[in-house]
């Protein structure tokens, strides 16, 4: 259970973020793509979140500059735009072995595959109840569960702006990567 809420806080915390991104839609200096010689679209992050919905499960180039990875497995990593505030997590699939702590800071071009998780009504609720339970047992954790709810409240509002009965988050499949500059 415990292991269930981290997940979930992690994946409210970048749903709130790519939320963000696309109430940026249109705002964005650098929202153009190009194309490589490939033929995959390369997207800045803040331009790819913007326009997520229409690349899920396509081969896309997305770049930004990473600000974590997993120090345990090295299996993703996080990477963010232009805004800071706004973030995607990038899992380490196809040739990539992992990601190294060291490229914390580095830009990145990353290809991959655009994913989409759906948390649904029914899970969010119960995610509110989940906190809720936890705000009454005054474990000093009253900062986190008005965080937390704060972000359920966004999903909420984002759902219902959207006419959606689902919340979206985006995140990338990622196949190989180099470091941009090098």
């Amino acid at each position: 259970m415990k292991k269930m809420m981290l997940l979930a806080c992690v994946a409210i915390c970048l749903a709130s973020c790519a939320n963000k991104s696309t109430e940026n839609k249109g705002n964005d200096s650098d929202s153009t793509t190009a194309v490589q010689a490939s033929g995959v679209a390369v997207y800045p992050l803040d331009s790819l979140l913007a326009v997520a919905d229409q690349l899920v499960d396509k081969k896309v180039t997305v770049k930004g500059s990473v600000t974590h990875t997993c120090k345990h497995s090295g299996k993703r990593c996080f990477i963010v735009g232009d805004n800071e505030n706004v973030s995607m997590r990038v899992e380490a699939k196809g040739n990539i072995g992992g990601f190294n702590r060291e490229l914390v800071g580095s830009e990145l071009a990353i290809t991959g595959v655009v994913k989409e998780r759906r948390l649904t009504k029914e899970y969010i609720d119960q995610y509110e109840k989940d906190v809720n339970e936890k705000k009454v047992k005054e474990d000093g954790s009253a900062e986190t569960c008005k965080a937390e709810l704060s972000n359920i409240n966004e999903m909420r509002d984002w759902m219902k702006k959207n006419n959606k009965d689902y919340y979206a988050i985006y995140y990338m499949d990622g196949e190989e990567f180099s470091i941009v500059g090098q």
